[in-house]
């Protein structure tokens, strides 16, 4: 019986076009014809694999990845998962009614407490998209009691600084700060928790209340407050929180209107989070350099995460571009 093989190579040309076969490969191909064991006419088929939905969501690829995700959910319908992936696909396809609709149904149907409450975070994901932390609230409230009545309370704090960066990127301030507030002393409930986790809580405070107080005009509260959360790095015990005090210095000057000083600072945060893209663009815009502006609204616009991050960065960036192209500055 003739042989035939089929060899996989990574894609090295654009979908739909033909891919060059290397030399070894056709002299390969002829040896083994010369053997008996293909026929002429069987040569090596070089076949592509089909992205998957996660692949083409980070292709940008939406509209695809939302047909392979649809396919998923004829196959499980009460699968959280493919209910939430299409939810995801549609939000940053801007659809959000419609998406709501899959995360709803991913919360019904969560049977374990685990699947429950990143169902219940998605959705509140799903609401800051929409640009309503308000009707993010009930859902996360949800998901901290769950984590409460297992005793999990650094999780369960996490959700809470998670509902209030979803109100302060929106500007709801006081709803921040109640949130925030919330986060800390739960977090602190930790039975025997360890001064490094206390740090860990306390920086986090101190950096959201810096926020909040630059936001409401109180630059030298806010200043203050960037000074308590790097002494609190000072201390070592959290290393892998350094990172985030460019962020937060950027932030402070950013809302004080020193904007020479926020670029120092958010050039030397993490550059692939969508909002501090979004942050950077803003602030090349507040320095008239409209290159980079587009630059790095283009950038946070195109972000694929379904994160507390991008639900601010990805809309706001693509209505600003709107905006440059209606005015016809693009």
């Amino acid at each position: 019986m003739a042989l035939l093989m089929r060899i996989a190579f990574p894609r090295s040309t654009p979908a739909g076009q033909s891919q060059p076969r290397p030399n070894w490969v056709r002299f390969f191909e002829s040896l083994l014809v010369a053997l008996g064991l293909i026929l002429p006419a069987q040569s090596f088929a070089f076949q592509e694999r089909p992205f998957t939905g996660p692949e083409l969501v980070n292709r940008g690829q939406l509209e695809e990845a939302l047909a392979v995700f649809r396919q998923d959910l004829e196959i499980l319908p009460n699968s959280v998962a493919a209910n939430n992936d299409v939810g995801v696909v549609l939000d940053l396809l801007g659809r959000y009614p419609e998406g709501r609709r899959y995360f709803s149904q991913a919360i019904k149907v969560a049977s374990k407490p685990s699947e429950k409450v990143l169902a219940l975070r998605a959705m509140a994901v799903a609401w800051g998209f929409a640009g309503d932390c308000r009707s993010a609230e009930k859902y996360e409230t949800d998901a901290m009691e769950l984590y409460q009545n297992a005793s999990e309370f650094y999780n369960a704090g996490e959700v809470a600084d998670e509902m209030g960066r979803l109100c302060l990127d929106r500007g709801d301030l006081n709803r921040a700060s109640d949130w925030y507030e919330k986060g800390h002393s739960t977090g602190l409930r930790q039975p025997d928790i360890s001064q490094t986790r206390s740090d860990l809580w306390n920086f986090r405070w101190a950096n959201a209340r810096a926020r909040i107080a630059v936001r409401r005009g109180k630059t030298a509260e806010a200043r203050k407050l960037l000074a308590e959360a790097k002494a609190i790095l000072r201390k070592g015990r959290i290393p892998e929180q350094d990172e985030y005090l460019p962020s937060l210095a950027g932030y402070v000057d950013f809302y004080a209107g020193d904007y020479a000083a926020a670029l120092t600072g958010l050039n030397q945060a993490n550059g692939d989070d969508p909002f501090i893209r979004c942050l950077l663009a803003q602030t090349y815009e507040k320095l008239g350099n409209r290159d980079r502006a587009l630059e790095y609204y283009r950038k946070a616009a195109g972000t694929t995460a379904h994160s507390v991050p991008a639900s601010f960065a990805r809309p706001f960036a693509q209505m600003k571009l709107q905006q440059y192209q209606a005015q016809g500055k693009q």
